[in-house]
């Protein structure tokens, strides 16, 4: 599995931060301004309505006192007072001549403010006109000086807002970048891992976060690497374990072979030459009669010592290769060992039961020589060290297994009979092993020891359960 890799046109992670924070913060300044802009608004609201309401008030007092001595008089007075802020004052006659109008404001004189602005913070104008003997005198809101002192404001809190701005997107940046620093550095980590170097782990990572990831990735590089020296421990063991086990399978067939020639040798070869060396001392001994005793006695002797090498011989060829196994099967191969044991072992109560081996001539080869050399070996510990009085050997088949157990109710075996050196039971457990199946000696709850073998009859070489 591979990491996806970004498209070089997406932003860094760096970028998105920085403008995400970016974005906050102007809206952060934009609702400042809207609030300063509301306020403005407000402020010159109430100033221009307060003033003019003063100045149409206070004009209305005075234009009647001043009125009464005519228009010029009223005239001379608006002359006098000059420019009221944020007003417009305008004094005409009745038959609409123009006598008087406010000189213009010398506040701020040559600046407005933008016309956006105006427009936004400027509040509806108000008109009041007031009439009197010989004329009509109108006072009208003017708000453009205030109109300017709230721009002038507006210029410096976004000079200032925007430098802040500036300030702190440029720290943020800063910050950013120097908390992402480690980043680039995992990334490559994990590459390195994606690339197969699992020996690969990731310095010392500067701040908390970092120095969790990092941590995290080198005990995965750990785990990654423990993982596969393990499977490759195991595939190594396997492997030893199938060669061990075919060579353990060639091993026994050689042997099975070398076990099978020398008893062929025995019978043919050496069972004819000890029934030879019996026939001549019985000769001998004839013909010596009694002219000499002694070699008479001598011969004789020959004679005894070679038939019980002859039935000591036919004794040894079943245990090198039965017979009946070979030729009529293990249920015949199995009765005769239980036959011959009797025979040796007529105080030990002997029993054998079959299940499924009416055609035991078509079991395969090396599965039914298994079993047949499990039941001689089983039954050999039995009679020669167990101690007991019975012995119960009972063989299954079905189409897929064979099963043996041999069960006697003597002592059981010593605690060490598996120990290296004992190589009877324990090659026979290796034995089954190579042919798939499994091979346990136990310890009988009423006493005694018990064996069983479970053996497949179709065995894949190289399945290793």
């Amino acid at each position: 599995m591979s990491f996806p890799v970004p498209s070089p046109r997406s932003p860094s992670l760096r970028l998105q931060i920085h403008l995400i924070v970016a974005a906050l913060m102007g809206v952060f300044v934009v609702a400042v301004i809207a609030l300063q802009l509301d306020a403005t608004r407000r402020s010159v609201r109430e100033e221009i309505t307060a003033g003019n309401r003063v100045a149409a008030q206070l004009l209305q007092r005075v234009s009647w006192v001043y009125a009464s001595a005519g228009p010029q008089a009223l005239v001379q007075f608006l002359s006098q007072l000059g420019r009221v802020r944020a007003n417009d004052i305008r004094f005409e006659s009745d038959n609409g001549q123009l006598l008087f109008t406010s000189p213009p404001a010398t506040y701020k004189l040559g600046r407005n403010a933008p016309g956006w602005y105006s427009a936004l913070v400027s509040p509806a104008l108000e008109r009041q006109v007031i009439q009197m003997p010989g004329g009509r005198l109108t006072v009208e809101t003017e708000p453009s000086r205030a109109v300017l002192d709230g721009w002038d404001e507006f210029v410096v809190l976004a000079g200032t807002g925007a430098a802040v701005l500036l300030l702190l997107n440029l720290a943020v940046f800063w910050g950013v970048g120097r908390a992402l620093r480690p980043l680039p550095t995992i990334v490559h980590g994990l590459a390195r891992l994606q690339q197969g170097e699992y020996t690969a782990r990731l310095p010392a990572l500067p701040g908390r976060e970092a120095a969790v990831i990092g941590q995290a990735v080198n005990r995965l590089a750990e785990a990654i690497e423990a993982e596969i020296e393990a499977r490759i421990r195991a595939f190594e063991a396997e492997r030893t374990l199938l060669e061990s086990r075919e060579f353990a399978r060639r091993l026994e067939a050689h042997t099975e072979a070398e076990r099978r020639a020398i008893a062929r040798e025995l019978h043919d070869e050496f069972a004819q030459s000890v029934t030879a060396i019996r026939t001549l001392a019985r000769t001998v001994q004839t013909r010596l009669g009694d002219r000499d005793p002694t070699s008479a006695q001598a011969t004789a002797m020959i004679a005894e010592e070679a038939a019980r090498l002859y039935e000591a011989m036919h004794g040894l060829i079943p245990r090198l290769a039965p017979p009946a196994l070979d030729d009529l099967g293990l249920a015949d191969a199995l009765t005769e060992l239980i036959d011959a044991s009797r025979s040796r072992y007529g105080d030990m109560a002997l029993e054998l039961q079959l299940s499924g081996l009416e055609q035991s001539q078509s079991l395969p080869v090396e599965p039914a020589r298994a079993a047949y050399r499990v039941a001689q070996e089983a039954l050999t510990n039995a009679l020669r060290h167990s101690g007991g009085t019975r012995v119960r050997i009972c063989a299954e088949a079905d189409p897929t297994a064979l099963q043996l157990t041999v069960e006697d109710d003597g002592t059981g075996l010593p605690d060490d009979w598996a120990r290296r050196g004992h190589y009877g039971l324990r090659g026979l457990r290796e034995r089954a092993a190579t042919l798939g199946g499994r091979l346990s000696v136990q310890r009988r709850p009423e006493g005694g020891t018990r064996v069983q073998a479970w053996l497949p009859l179709h065995h894949d070489q190289g399945d290793t359960t």
